[in-house]
């Protein structure tokens, strides 16, 4: 049995940002048709420290694949070996017959796929006619957010603050001149964030929350992105009480990230989380009901985002004869 292997640059070179957003899309509403297995992820972390991996695992019942995927994460000295401080890595298995079909880098499935869920959210929960936008941080994760949720959204102003300065000037730059969009740096969060109708969280999480309620303009979208395990957090926890509440994976969210802390300190209940995203997308239940509510679209990243998009990357990287096979079972 051969096992086709892709590296990263192998597996960049096959990424097509719309493709993405129509798999993820796909796969939200086939985990709400209870078409995927979706067990808890794992965290392996080192005592003391942020380094570690979390494993995420599932199975897609419509596709026919199972999926495992590792991140690691927190490693600050890699840099020094030639190594990035995380490394991602997905195993894509037959669900029929347990074979293993391809090991490739996850790198790129990681960040679009992550990108992707943020700009879904905006296609079915912001305003029709929200077009200015903020985004909290300025890394890749960010500029990934920018170009997906321009493909759903017609984008009018663009505001972005980071802790780095240098960081956000050199977005602002950067980005301007690839999307063509007006983009503005902000000396603090708060002012960028009162601009917007549309506020994406990009960072680590781990600084404690950085958006606060009283800076959201009635009827403001947010997509919380980078809070996705227990320790993480971007919003302040009122920002919840009140707003209509949109998790990719309830179970996921109430032990992860933003939302797990809106929990644990009581400022809600699981009741009053509004539902998932694939209802949304579905129309099981309807996503925005007017111009003057806040929703918060709260994801923690989910194992069918790995799956769907690590599927289509692997047919086609069969159609363009790319990457190398190796036989495990000799």
């Amino acid at each position: 049995m051969d096992t086709l292997l892709l590296n990263k640059s192998e597996v960049g070179s096959l990424i097509d940002l719309d493709a993405v957003l129509k798999a993820v899309e796909e796969g939200y509403c086939s985990f709400n048709r209870g078409q995927v297995v979706q067990p808890d992820f794992m965290h392996i972390v080192k005592p003391g420290t942020h380094s570690g991996f979390d494993f995420k695992g599932g199975l897609d019942m419509s596709g026919g694949y199972i999926t495992i995927k590792a991140s690691s994460g927190g490693y600050p000295d890699n840099p020094k070996i030639g190594l990035p401080t995380g490394m991602n890595t997905v195993l894509l298995f037959d669900a029929h017959t347990s074979a293993l079909k391809c090991i490739m880098d996850g790198t790129w499935i990681t960040g679009c796929r992550t990108a992707a869920a943020g700009a879904i959210s905006v296609k079915y929960l912001a305003r029709k006619n929200a077009d200015k936008l903020c985004i909290i941080g300025a890394g890749n994760q960010a500029r990934r957010q920018l170009r997906a949720i321009k493909r759903v959204r017609d984008l009018k102003e663009v505001a972005v603050w980071s802790y780095r300065e240098e960081e956000v000037r050199k977005f602002a730059e950067e980005m301007a001149q690839e999307t063509g969009l007006n983009i503005q740096g902000y000396a603090t969060a708060e002012a960028a964030v009162k601009i917007a109708d549309i506020v994406v969280t990009t960072t680590v999480g781990r600084r404690g929350p950085i958006v606060k309620k009283e800076w959201l303009k009635p009827g403001t979208h947010i997509a919380a992105i980078g809070a996705d395990m227990p320790d993480k957090q971007e919003l302040y926890i009122d920002i919840f009480k009140g707003a209509k509440i949109i998790n990719d994976s309830i179970g996921l969210c109430i032990k992860n990230g933003d939302t797990h802390h809106a929990i644990e300190e009581k400022v809600i209940s699981v009741d009053d989380i509004y539902g998932e995203i694939g209802e949304i997308i579905l129309g099981v239940k309807p996503g925005r009901e007017n111009d003057e509510e806040i929703t918060v679209f709260d994801t923690v990243g989910r194992a069918i985002q790995d799956n769907v998009t690590a599927a289509f990357l692997y047919k086609a990287a069969l159609e363009k004869g790319l990457g190398i096979y190796y036989d495990f079972l000799k």
